[in-house]
């Protein structure tokens, strides 16, 4: 009686401690968490969404469809940003928001009305702030969207309700944009030469900053904006914008860094790419880099990242499936993964 009492109780305690051990090991929230995304413009048909694992081991080209078989992402897939354990995908050639789960991309739902070609969005207090491209100027037929450079709008977003309760007109072009002590900072890289000041508590604009023209990527390092001018055919060059003040400085590229296209920081550092070449440079640097980390083989360089000490390049194939290339800081490759039509930029959710 008492051995058989002894070994009921052991193995209870043993029952016991292996559940406890299992559920404090599962820490995982979903199959997608611990890893990126890499999102897929598409071109006349859908947009799609590929995600790696952070060790690089685990791959899936299209988790959006696998997800949501019966649902579609929309068409010119542009941009995905974050709020809590929900992920927001702007389709901006279907004028829709698809909202899911971030860890397991099931649907949750779609804002469709109040949308013009949305472009990017951030979030702050319950709200998401996106920039609408509207419509655009015909410069063949300036008469038929006399105001296509000037309609353009923020979308002000309930998430709670996932709809879009304001507009703030913004009589210009609107791109990128960053939020930062309650202001939006948007670039406009075609018509204009100024950088953008949205007050979110009034809705209102601002006096906007004078940055040159062809401004686009944009980022806020420790109160000052990195803003990155080059495409298009104009000196590249950043553009230094100290918020308390409003001040403005410039690191102007040599020509032979002419067309530089996109710009990410990562712990002070200012990376930086140039037709198919990466380059780094001091925040604090005067002059920039003119020796590439690496050149990669991509055919049509289409979105860039810099995170969790790595640089990730998308060739945006419009005809196939497009590539992602990972590589070291040191500028050595250590993944390529085919992806889908139009790879266009790279999100992290750890």
């Amino acid at each position: 009686m008492k051995l058989s009492k002894l070994l009921l109780i052991a193995m209870c305690i043993s029952f016991f401690a292996s559940c406890s051990s299992d559920d404090d090991n599962d820490t995982s929230k979903g199959e997608y968490d611990n890893g990126f995304f890499i999102l897929n413009e598409g071109s006349t048909g859908q947009g799609t969404v590929s995600f790696a694992s952070n060790d690089l081991n685990v791959f899936v080209k299209d988790i959006y469809s696998a997800a949501n078989p019966t649902d579609l992402l929309g068409k010119f897939a542009q941009n995905i940003f974050f709020d809590g354990d929900r992920a927001y995908i702007i389709a901006g050639g279907s004028n829709v928001i698809n909202v899911v789960n971030r860890y397991t991309f099931k649907l949750i739902a779609k804002i469709d009305s109040g949308l013009a070609n949305p472009r990017y969005g951030v979030v702050k207090d319950g709200k998401a702030y996106v920039t609408n491209a509207n419509t655009y100027f015909d410069y063949d037929k300036p008469e038929q969207n006399p105001n296509g450079n000037t309609d353009d709008y923020v979308a002000v977003i309930n998430l709670a309700s996932n709809t879009v309760e304001s507009k703030i007109q913004l009589n210009a072009t609107a791109n990128r944009l960053v939020l930062e002590d309650g202001k939006l900072y948007i670039t406009e890289p075609y018509n204009n030469s100024k950088l953008l000041i949205v007050n979110i508590a009034t809705k209102t604009l601002e006096a906007p900053i004078e940055v040159g023209y062809n401004a686009d990527c944009i980022e806020e390092e420790n109160g000052t904006l990195y803003i990155l001018r080059g495409p298009y055919g104009a000196r590249s060059e950043i553009v230094k914008v100290k918020l308390s003040d409003k001040s403005v400085s410039n690191v102007t590229f040599p020509e032979s860094l002419d067309g530089a296209s996109f710009m990410d920081i990562e712990d002070g550092k200012i990376y930086y790419t140039v037709n198919k070449s990466a380059y780094v440079m001091n925040l604090t640097a005067a002059t920039p880099s003119t020796t590439p980390i690496l050149t990669s083989p991509v055919s049509y360089l289409y979105g860039f990242a810099v995170n969790n000490n790595r640089i990730y390049m998308a060739d945006g194939s419009f005809t196939a499936d497009g590539k992602a290339y990972i590589y070291s800081l040191n500028g050595d490759l250590q993944k390529t993964l085919t992806t889908g039509i139009g790879t266009n930029g790279f999100y992290f959710n750890d």
